[in-house]
C-alpha cells in the first residue's frame, strides 16, 4: 500500500508541475532574452544592428541583453530624434550597470538604444520593435482534456523546460553571462 501511495503521490507531483508550467508558459507568453548584435554583443565593429533588429521577433515581456566592455561603451535609451542624428544629452535612461546589462520590454512600441561618446556616428545604434503577443485561441467550451492530448501536452510541456533550462545553462556557463 505504501508504494501505491508514493508512486500515486510522485504522479500527483509530477502533473502538478507539468500543469503549472503549462500554465506560467501561457500567462507569462515564455519570455525571450535578445542578446543584441548576437554572439557578438554591442561592439564598435563588424555588427549591423538594423539587421540585427529586423531579424528578431521581441514582444512585450522579452528582455535585451547589452554585453560590451564599459570602459568604452554605454547605452543609452533615447527618442526617435536623438537615436537618428545620434544625440546622446537627455536620454531617456542609461542602460549601463556593468557591461552585461539587460532591460526588460515592457510595452508595444519602438525603443531607440545608442552608445555614446561618438560611436553612435559608427553605427553603435538599435531600434528594436517590439509587438505585443498574439492573441490567443478561444478556450475550449469543455474544461475537460481529452486523453489522447494529455500525452503531446505534457510531452510539449517538458521539451519547453527542458529547452529554457538549456538555454538558460548554455548563458551561464558557455557564454558567460
Amino acid at each position: 500500500m505504501t508504494i501505491r501511495k508514493d508512486v500515486t503521490v510522485a504522479a500527483a507531483t509530477v502533473a502538478s508541475v507539468v500543469v503549472m508550467g503549462w500554465l506560467s508558459l501561457v500567462v507569462m507568453g515564455n519570455p525571450m532574452l535578445h542578446k543584441v548584435g548576437g554572439s557578438k554583443g554591442w561592439i564598435n565593429h563588424d555588427v549591423n544592428y538594423t539587421q540585427w533588429s529586423a531579424q528578431q521577433h521581441v514582444y512585450v515581456g522579452d528582455w535585451l541583453l547589452f554585453k560590451f566592455d564599459k570602459r568604452y561603451f554605454n547605452v543609452l535609451e533615447v527618442n526617435e530624434t536623438s537615436y537618428e542624428n545620434c544625440i546622446d544629452r537627455d536620454f531617456i535612461s542609461n542602460v549601463t550597470r556593468g557591461g552585461r546589462d539587460v532591460v526588460q520590454m515592457t510595452e508595444a512600441r519602438t525603443y531607440y538604444y545608442l552608445s555614446g561618446g561618438g560611436y553612435c556616428f559608427h553605427g553603435m545604434k538599435v531600434a528594436v520593435n517590439v509587438q505585443q503577443l498574439p492573441a490567443m485561441a478561444p478556450a475550449p467550451s469543455s474544461m475537460a482534456v481529452s486523453s489522447s492530448l494529455l500525452p503531446s501536452l505534457m510531452c510539449s510541456c517538458i521539451w519547453t523546460i527542458l529547452v529554457n533550462v538549456l538555454c538558460f545553462l548554455n548563458l551561464v556557463f558557455i557564454d558567460g553571462f
